[in-house]
């Protein structure tokens, strides 16, 4: 077994996430764990989240054990997104490429897994071209390319297409209190039993359209918000602020499985059945419920420069796509963009079986023993 080994990797400044002792801001760091296999150095691979700590991922010892490198990379933002800026993430992950580079890995591939797939997929994007010069704020964003050197290949496993289209499919219409988490409009609740399921073409035309409405209106009062503070004069004045967006848990393919079909079980990968999805929704740690404007802007605006499949329609590199069949926040449709935006350049490999993915070895062996399963470690060598 290959020995685990931790990386603290020096980055550039450019968001300050300490609020005790200012460490963060005066010499930020990012962390990673990592094992590297015996024998020549071929190939290492990456597996990073926007925010998640992916320092204990479950493919860093079968992957290391099969002659691959890997890396679970944190970003600035680890179990913190409230700040977070998708643009500094891709800074993060080039500087970890940078740290595999520097221990003589020629060939380093990222493997994006769930929300590290648009994560991957931007990343390589700006570092084949870089086409950024400020952050959606309009503030400078003083990337450059020595900060982003391309990768030699994707991996995308259970990948959704990005936070923005996540919160564009699951934003909750039937608020009517941004300031009420319980304010809710009962003819465009998707947890009533009158609405369903199965939900109705007519009802899921009304829910969609007010999903859209909803954002929009945040996303107005967004640009507007800031544009009150960064017109103001005096010195010190508030650039940014946090907000609450209640409720961004409603997606109708949660209770309705004959939208979208896979094999899925009722609810979603957090709450079991219906119950355990609406418990998501109203809870108070969801997805983006606590952000800032700039953050909001970077990661679940329709303005966010992080969609997964525009970007990887703009790289070059090989791609491989595992497909989680029974997955229950990744679709048959969240596949077919993927493979529209890859072209030729992608290859899948389907993972049948309804259950939990286990983690560690066994996951592996069984992964690397099927063609149709999971991740195959030969497969991240050949891309």
């Amino acid at each position: 077994m290959p020995e685990l080994k931790l990386a603290a990797i020096d980055v550039k400044p450019g968001a300050a996430m300490e609020s005790q002792s200012g460490l963060q801001l005066l010499r930020p760091r990012i962390y990673g764990a990592w094992m590297q296999p015996a024998g020549p150095k071929k190939v290492a691979a990456i597996v990073m989240h926007p925010t998640s700590n992916f320092m204990g991922h479950y493919l860093i010892a079968p992957l290391a054990e099969r002659g691959v490198a890997c890396m679970g990379l944190n970003s600035r933002y680890a179990g913190n997104d409230t700040l977070l800026l998708m643009e500094r993430v891709i800074q993060d992950l080039g500087a970890g490429v940078q740290f595999l580079r520097a221990q003589g890995y020629g060939k380093v591939v990222l493997v994006g897994n769930s929300g590290g797939a648009s994560l991957s997929a931007f990343y390589q994007a700006q570092a084949e071209q870089l086409t950024i010069e400020h952050m959606l704020d309009g503030d400078a964003a003083n990337l450059s390319p020595a900060d982003l050197p391309p990768v030699d290949g994707l991996a995308l496993c259970a990948a959704h297409e990005g936070r923005s289209t996540l919160m564009r499919n699951w934003i909750d219409p039937s608020v009517i209190d941004e300031h009420d988490a319980l304010a809710a409009d009962p003819a465009l609740d998707m947890y009533s039993p009158v609405n369903g399921p199965p939900f109705t073409p007519e009802f899921l035309a009304r829910f969609k359209a007010a999903q859209q409405a909803r954002l929009k209106r945040i996303e107005d009062w967004v640009q507007a918000r800031l544009a009150l503070l960064r017109g103001q004069q005096a010195p010190g004045s508030a650039r940014d602020q946090a907000f609450i967006i209640h409720r961004t848990h409603a997606d109708p393919r949660c209770l309705d499985l004959s939208l979208d079909a896979n094999g899925r079980q009722l609810g979603s990968v957090w709450g079991n059945g219906a119950a355990g999805a609406r418990a998501v929704n109203y809870a108070a740690s969801q997805m983006g419920r606590i952000t800032s404007l700039t953050a909001f802007l970077s990661q679940w605006s329709s303005k966010s420069r992080a969609d997964g499949p525009s970007n990887l329609a703009r790289t070059k590199v090989p791609v491989l796509l595992c497909t989680y069949t029974g997955d229950q926040s990744t679709f048959p449709s969240t596949r077919d963009a993927w493979l529209r935006a890859g072209g030729p350049r992608i290859r899948q490999h389907r993972h049948s079986r309804r259950q939990p993915l286990p983690g560690g070895a066994a996951w592996a062996r069984h992964a690397s023993s099927r063609r149709d399963g999971g991740l195959d470690a030969r497969a991240v060598k050949a891309v």
